[in-house]
């Protein structure tokens, strides 16, 4: 079934960039704290130091969350028992293999306007995995390597303005 690796899913951005979105929050929680610091003189400017602190959670929970995104899916042989093993690579660079009998559902989500996709995976017993946008991979090598998945493509439910769907 797989010589060597056969690669199912390669994203396009596989860094975390850090660099940048902690930049932005920076810049973005020293304005408003600036913001708030002006206004605290003249109103009650509670509500605008909760709302640096949420924005501030909610870039820390976007980070969690994109660690966890999937970069890239292998079909690699194991080289302790010569079986057939889905290799998950995470963006964060923790990476897992997977019994393919075990891929429960495959959902790859074509964007309607670049040729890109985003992939949804379910193990078996699991939550689902969700993939960064990556190329369009074939759907029929995920029927191949994952044979009791249920496997399945569409369009994206958005499209561009102006552009019908």
């Amino acid at each position: 079934m797989a010589n060597g690796e056969d690669l199912l899913w390669d994203a396009v951005d596989k860094g975390m960039a850090f660099a940048p979105r902690l930049r932005r929050t920076a810049v973005t929680a020293g304005c408003a704290g600036l913001f708030v610091l002006v206004l605290w003189a003249y109103t009650d400017a509670v509500w605008a130091a909760w709302t640096i602190a949420a924005y501030v959670l909610v870039e820390i929970a976007y980070r969690v969350w994109d660690r966890q995104r999937l970069v890239e899916v292998d079909l690699v042989v194991s080289e302790a028992d010569g079986l057939v093993r889905l290799r998950l690579r995470r963006a964060g660079g923790r990476t897992t293999e997977h019994d393919p009998q075990h891929v429960a559902r495959v959902l790859i989500i074509r964007d309607n306007v670049v040729d890109s996709a985003k992939l949804r995976l379910c193990l078996k017993g699991k939550a689902a995995l969700f993939g960064r946008s990556g190329r369009l991979p074939a759907v029929a090598a995920w029927r191949k390597a994952c044979p009791r998945a249920r496997v399945q493509d569409r369009n994206a439910w958005w499209g561009m303005p102006g552009v019908p769907d």
